[in-house]
């Protein structure tokens, strides 16, 4: 595997991974619990959503980062990542890996490299989220195995 810096030339298989790999949470598990109406308020427009803030992922002008895994000529996915240099805080933004090149310790490589970054631009700690529910276990997993710490948050929605 190869890990590389962000080219303009990644930023439509990006915006489709991203995609593809959060569908099955917005249609599948978020839309379900929430309802269509608070669905539609909070993440209605999600692939849209998506598309914008990935092309606005890598701009090191505003220290933020986006590397790429390959291998063997294939996306195996990637991570964004910012930090803050006067706070020394790094944040993972996101994280995305196709489901063919998961369980392969991509997810790994990757924030590790994003940490190594963010500890070359001066980042003392780092910040990772991800959601508490069924679809997010591997996220949480990694993130633990990583030695981050998870901080219990609870987050409610509710149609007016």
């Amino acid at each position: 595997m190869h890990i590389r810096a962000f080219t303009p030339h990644d930023l439509i298989p990006l915006t489709e991974l991203t995609i593809d790999t959060f569908r099955p949470f917005y249609e599948e598990s978020f839309r379900p619990l929430v309802g269509e109406a608070v669905f539609a308020n909070q993440h209605g427009d999600w692939r849209d959503d998506y598309r914008r803030q990935v092309a606005g992922l890598h701009a090191p002008e505003r220290h933020t980062y986006v590397a790429v895994a390959e291998h063997e000529g294939d996306l195996a996915g990637y991570v964004a990542w910012s930090v803050d240099p006067d706070r020394r805080n790094g944040s993972v933004t996101l994280l995305a890996v196709p489901a063919g090149h998961r369980r392969r310790h991509v997810g790994t490589a990757l924030c590790e490299h994003a940490f190594a970054r963010m500890r070359a631009l001066g980042a003392e700690v780092v910040e990772i989220g991800t959601g508490g529910d069924d679809f997010h276990a591997p996220a949480r997993a990694l993130y633990e195995k990583l030695g981050c710490t998870r901080l219990p948050v609870a987050v409610y929605y509710r149609r007016l």
